[in-house]
């Protein structure tokens, strides 16, 4: 990395709570990752948390938003989604049959990232996703 450029560098969105919001969240993502060989992991991890906010919490109501982060440094890539809330619990890994329709997004971004961590943050909820970098799917090594 560039002398200047060899802590982590963090950049943030935040969107209204609509539908189309997503594909901008995926294209802000891929933006900034171009040169990443992680880009499309992250893309569809960020693509899977902004659709869950804007469809289960009260992002996807009138006047509601969520917030991205994105930080990356030469060790990790670390994707956040903070929602408005509105459910009474927080959002949870489950493996779903195949065949379901809803319910397997979280699993899914689980089975990509190697670590996804949940947490309270004001009223609402975070998801954050970590990819190592010099590392495969499932935390291994390269």
């Amino acid at each position: 990395m560039h002398e200047y450029t060899s802590t982590a560098r963090v950049w943030g969105l935040t969107c209204p709570g609509f539908p189309e919001e997503v594909s901008r969240a995926r294209r802000w993502t891929r933006d900034i990752l171009r040169d990443s060989p992680l880009a499309e992991d992250a893309e569809l991890i960020v693509s899977e948390l902004s659709a869950n906010a804007i469809l289960h919490t009260a992002s996807g109501k009138e006047s509601g938003s969520f917030h991205l982060a994105l930080a990356v440094s030469s060790q990790v890539i670390a994707l956040s989604v903070t929602d408005d809330g509105g459910t009474g619990s927080a959002p949870a890994v489950e493996h779903q049959d195949q065949e379901a329709e809803h319910g397997r997004g979280l699993g899914m971004v689980s089975v990509i990232a190697h670590r996804v961590v949940v947490h309270d943050s004001d009223g609402g909820h975070t998801v954050i996703a970590e990819l190592f970098t010099g590392a495969r799917r499932g935390g291994h090594p390269c």
